[in-house]
């Protein structure tokens, strides 16, 4: 395994208790990136020559100790971004879900043998390793979702160069380490510390150099749109999971009581800072009113502060999403009502929120924030709003409540409350999003199906399960004659006469 080459420093701190400091970090620059995928390069080969099933034996050790240190590295996951210690360990085993359902695919990295249309020759395909895999990761998931893009990568023979968030380093160098000793050799995996412009410039030098092979990003959808316009100049065409504006739709039939637990898990649980948060619950005006009346109430009651405790949430996971979500408090109008919370903003002694646990002036704690009266065009609408906050509307007919939910233009995850089996495939059906929850909320998606988003969430590439195994591998064709003649498909094919103006009498 590769050692960090280092150049400038990063403090990373508790957002929960800003004054402890959770690591110091020290950032590379361009050239420095690029150095780590030549090492990649270098190591190539010789990993892509280990069988499937070795590659799969490594990833059983991952997973393995993942297990043994799950609660050393939950806990930390939980002091560096201030996520629920409940969620962080459900985090932690999402990488031994992961790990364990691609150990078994290191057996079945199946071609298929294919019968030719010549005698004497046979058509194979086989799956082959990309190359160099170059990963850059967000910090809202900073175990988990690299996970998803590092263990299937390793598996089908690539290796990887690694770029996680500053603001997790912490929890990204443990992940590392925990891979370390898993076996794998020197270059395999290599991480990355850098700032982002500086990792943008890297990886614009190792596809120049044709080091890179190819690029997974999780992100904002701005930024997830340079880096798909880069990776296009090189004819390659990159892993992007973007942002979202997750619609729910409530029918009139729904549980509303089912759908409110819904949206408070979806739209709260992490702060709101999951791609796959609730945006908008789009509710039948002949229930929402009391949908609102409902998912003020549990709001209300929830408990927020201390991520170690039992919470609905923390802080904010860093200072910037603090000042951005700032700027989305700055959409609510006038035309709009809040509700939710015994204030809206930061959580100060100056300005309190009921219930809550700890001492909210340590850390970069929010106002859960319902807004109700929003609009199609209102920006709470239309874009993503990183951060405790959800819009709540109405709607007459299914189809309005679909024509609304594809509006921002997002196409991540979604959610139908309904008891009628006839709107879940009219709802199924008319969604742009990748994802459809039934009587379920928008997050909380398992390791073995398909995870990803069209339209501004993402260019339709899909992680997880098998799907996953087209980002890290390249199918190959093979003909095999034996004839000894050159045989020409479609010219020297055998053909069939038939009496093709047979008919029957009568």
């Amino acid at each position: 395994m590769s050692t960090r080459l280092v150049a400038m420093n990063y403090v990373s701190t508790n957002p929960a208790d800003l004054e402890d400091v959770v690591t110091t970090v020290d950032l590379v620059d361009a050239q420095a990136f690029t150095a780590a995928a030549r090492r990649a390069k270098q190591a190539h080969r010789d990993w892509a020559r280990v069988p499937a099933p070795v590659r799969g034996q490594v990833v059983a050790n991952i997973g393995r100790l993942v297990e043994a240190n799950a609660e050393a590295l939950a806990r930390l996951v939980t002091r560096e971004i201030g996520k629920p210690l409940a969620e962080a360990r459900g985090e932690v085993q999402e990488i031994a879900d992961t790990c364990a359902f691609f150990v078994g695919e290191g057996r079945r990295l199946y071609g298929q043998t294919v019968p030719s249309e010549m005698p004497d020759k046979q058509l194979f395909t086989f799956r082959n390793p990309v190359g160099v895999t170059a990963f850059i990761t967000a910090g809202n998931f900073p175990v988990a979702v690299p996970s998803w893009y590092i263990v299937p990568a390793l598996l089908c023979g690539n290796t990887v160069v690694w770029k996680p968030a500053e603001y997790s380093a912490a929890s990204a160098q443990a992940f590392y380490d925990i891979f370390a000793a898993s076996g794998l050799p020197e270059g395999v995996l290599n991480i990355v510390f850098a700032e982002g412009s500086e990792t943008f410039r890297g990886l614009e030098s190792a596809l120049q150099e044709r080091l890179v092979d190819k690029v997974g990003f999780t992100g904002s959808s701005e930024v997830g749109a340079l880096i798909g316009e880069l990776c296009g100049r090189h004819l390659q065409s990159p892993c992007l999971e973007l942002g979202g504006k997750n619609p729910m739709v409530v029918t009139e039939d729904a549980d509303l009581d089912l759908a409110v637990q819904g949206a408070l898990f979806s739209g709260f649980g992490t702060g709101g800072q999951r791609c796959t948060s609730l945006g908008t619950a789009i509710v039948h005006e002949s229930v929402h009113d009391e949908f609102l009346r409902r998912f003020t109430a549990v709001t209300e009651a929830a408990v927020v502060g201390d991520p170690f405790g039992d919470v609905l949430y923390g802080p904010m996971l860093d200072g910037k999403f603090a000042v951005s979500y700032e700027k989305y408090l700055g959409w609510v109008r006038d035309h709009h009502t809040t509700h939710g919370s015994t204030g809206v903003g930061r959580i100060t002694a100056a300005n309190p929120r009921a219930g809550f646990l700890g001492d909210p002036d340590a850390g970069l704690f929010y106002h859960p924030v319902i807004v109700s009266g929003v609009r199609p065009d209102d920006e709470l609408f239309l874009h993503e709003t990183f951060g405790p906050i959800v819009g709540v509307t109405a709607y007459r007919t299914l189809d309005e409540a679909v024509e609304l939910a594809n509006r921002p233009g997002y196409g991540l995850s979604s959610s139908i409350y309904t008891t009628d089996p006839n709107k879940v495939f009219a709802f199924r059906t008319g969604i742009s999003a990748g994802m459809v929850s039934v009587n379920n909320s928008t997050s909380g998606a398992e390791a073995h199906v398909p995870f990803g988003g069209n339209g501004k969430s993402g260019n339709g590439s899909r992680q997880s399960g098998v799907w996953v195994l087209d980002q890290f591998t390249r199918w190959q064709a093979v003909n095999w004659d034996y004839s000894g003649a050159l045989q020409k498909a479609q010219m020297d094919t055998l053909s069939v006469e038939a009496d093709l103006d047979f008919r029957l009498d009568g």
